[in-house]
């Protein structure tokens, strides 16, 4: 009887997030936020009383997801675009989320008085940047950057994740006091298997979709997940980074003379909207509301140094060397929201090993919270106070040339 409330409440919750869908046009609030409001709405400390608090479960759900997503964040990443912009982009997600996490990690040392370790944890799991907000809300508010912006926040956005997920995995081990962990071999295994497993498979992947002919269309893009999948699957049994491997797989793929490449974009864009979805209303389902007063103050500092301090300076640091125009830069830090890959990687911290002073996952849930529904709010008045949207809506035009078949 439990089983099918809980299966008449998640129904009802699929009608309501078709409905959410539907109202965006007229509805400021970023899509995602009510999504995962709505999972919040279900879960045990509210009317739905759906009780869910296994955090293994939700890891390897998210896990999926997040897979889906990266490919995805690969796939439509056009190099010919990008090509112009790569250096600024590349330093923001690698050297702008080592910036971010070691301020994070610092502020949090001091403020809260905990060990620099933990502390370097939270910087890590917030480090990054989550690009299904970013670009669900400029679609939705119609916005189309100018100066190139787009696919530096796309790069930025798609590739920081592994960066932030490798330093978390290193500071967890390090927390958990594992004697025979080598950090100096866990990165060189991470990035040599990330690395090297993604590019071996694009190419491999690519060559067979160019050569081979699957006679019925359906099956390319059930081809394209299994590589995903593999990618990801391969690459973590080894001990290399799997998001780093599936992000490099999609980007070989999605930039190779392909056929059917048109009907993947989308197959892929909407399969990406429902693993968001999908992570959204779990994370919502996951958290406890009623958790939220001894954790509130500590997210709020760390929300409010994270957008107004550690983003700000990591921008300005690097894209000053690249004479980016004022304007554009305050825009960019605006743009880094947090969202749901720093949720999922706070789900890694509460299933590893280590003991934690603090509940980890609801700050960063907090935290994603303030930046999706403050930062994802503001962010089409911010463009325009920037002036950087052009009065038609042209937005990822600049994906246009990955449609293209061979």
């Amino acid at each position: 009887m439990n089983f099918l409330v809980d299966l008449f409440n998640a129904s009802s919750s699929s009608t309501f997030n078709n409905l959410a869908t539907l109202t965006q046009a007229n509805n400021k609030s970023p899509t995602l936020l009510i999504f995962l409001a709505l999972g919040m709405l279900c879960g045990s400390d509210a009317i739905g009383g759906i009780y869910f608090d296994n955090y293994e479960i939700a890891k390897n759900v998210c896990s999926v997801g997040l897979v889906f997503i990266m490919f995805f964040g690969g796939f439509g990443t056009s190099w010919k675009t990008a090509k112009p912009v790569i250096a600024p982009s590349i330093l923001m997600s690698t050297v702008g989320t080592l910036i971010t996490a070691g301020l994070v990690g610092v502020f949090c040392s001091l403020v809260f008085g905990i060990g620099w370790i933990e502390g370097m944890l939270i910087g890590s799991v917030v480090a990054s940047t989550d690009a299904a907000s970013v670009f669900a809300i400029l679609r939705s508010r119609k916005l189309n950057l100018k100066g190139g912006l787009a696919p530096i926040l796309e790069i930025e956005s798609g590739s920081n994740d592994p960066v932030a997920y490798m330093m978390t995995i290193i500071f967890m081990s390090l927390l958990s006091g594992s004697g025979d962990v080598s950090i100096p071999v866990m990165l060189a295994k991470q990035l040599i298997f990330g690395l090297g497993i993604g590019a071996l498979l694009g190419k491999i992947t690519a060559f067979i979709l160019r050569k081979v002919d699957f006679k019925i269309e359906g099956l390319y893009p059930i081809f394209v997940v299994a590589v995903g999948l593999l990618s990801y699957g391969l690459t973590e049994w080894v001990g290399g980074n799997g998001y780093l491997s599936v992000y490099l797989t999609g980007i070989i793929v999605g930039n190779s003379k392909i056929k059917h490449k048109k009907s993947l974009v989308h197959f892929l864009d909407g399969i990406s909207w429902l693993m968001q979805i999908m992570i959204f209303f779990c994370l919502g389902l996951l958290s406890f509301p009623s958790k939220f007063g001894t954790v509130i103050l500590p997210a709020l500092a760390i929300s409010a140094f994270l957008i107004f301090v550690a983003r700000p300076i990591a921008t300005f640091g690097i894209l000053s060397w690249f004479k980016f125009p004022i304007k554009q830069q305050i825009f960019i830090s605006w743009v880094g929201l947090r969202g749901a890959a720093s949720i999922v990687f706070a789900i890694f911290a509460m299933t590893g090993d280590a003991v934690l002073q603090y509940d980890i996952f609801h700050i960063i849930f907090i935290v994603a919270l303030i930046s999706v529904s403050l930062q994802g709010t503001l962010l089409p008045t911010m463009a325009g106070i920037s002036g950087l949207p052009n009065r038609r809506f042209q937005f990822f035009n600049w994906l246009s040339g990955l449609l293209w078949v061979s």
